[in-house]
């Protein structure tokens, strides 16, 4: 995958407005829940393009080394050969000598040959160690903001779960109402009330029926001594009030 590509996307994911995202989707959990398969998915490419980066970047490193390496040991060949030349030379001993700085010059060549492969590595090297930290920059950052959206996702399912909970709880509370006129309760009220109402009278009634019942038997009294004196006026005799006996 192209590092472009790659920091294209980084670069998008991490300009990205979360909030204003969330405000203005229809279903935030639904939004949370893909923004959080896109940055782990995004987040994976990128750690393998870091990878893949860092091997490449290793790779020009050891080469340079080498190279650096190389220049060094050849260098060092350029001045055993023309120490042994000088030495020769001293001696009188000129064809050998010659031939050893001949040997140094070529030592010499292969010296330069190396240090400018190094030095053609180096802007190479620069520009990847460069891109590495950009993309590690860039996938810390995904890392940061995808550990956000982790939390926004669970804030929402709490709010979402104690939501429910109270509407539960609402609902719960308005079937037992007891003030509602139309509940099963206050129907059974009313019941009861008019139960109690018709018992109330039936006792009243019951009252009232045994006040006319002595109230006769008084009536019944007087009338038997009604007759009692009509009997006695008519036989001749005076008949005595419970006053005079």
């Amino acid at each position: 995958m192209a590092k472009q590509s790659i920091f294209g996307r980084i670069s998008t994911l991490l300009r990205a407005n979360i909030n204003s995202m969330l405000d203005s989707a229809e279903d935030p959990q639904k939004m949370l829940d893909q923004l959080v398969r896109d940055f782990t998915n995004n987040i994976a490419d990128a750690e393998s393009a870091i990878a893949e980066t860092i091997g490449n970047l290793r790779l020009l490193e050891r080469d340079n080394q080498e190279d650096v390496q190389a220049a060094a040991d050849w260098g060092n060949k350029a001045i055993a050969a023309s120490r042994k030349g000088d030495e020769l030379r001293a001696a009188g001993n000129t064809v050998d000598a010659d031939k050893f700085d001949n040997l140094a010059k070529i030592a010499l060549q292969r010296q330069m040959g190396s240090e400018n492969e190094a030095k053609a590595t180096a802007p190479q090297i620069a520009a990847q160690t460069e891109v590495v930290e950009k993309l590690k920059d860039g996938l810390n950052g995904m890392k940061q903001k995808l550990e956000e959206l982790k939390a926004k996702r669970a804030q929402l399912l709490a709010r979402a779960k104690t939501a429910e909970a109270q509407n539960k709880v609402a609902d719960a509370v308005k079937s037992i109402d007891v003030m509602d006129p139309t509940s099963d309760l206050g129907r059974f009220e009313d019941k009861i009330r008019r139960q109690e109402a018709l018992a109330a009278g039936k006792q009243e009634l019951a009252a009232s029926s045994l006040d006319a019942q002595f109230n006769a038997l008084d009536d019944i009294g007087e009338l038997t001594e009604v007759e009692a004196r009509l009997a006695a006026l008519k036989s001749g005799n005076s008949p005595q009030g419970a006053i005079g006996s």
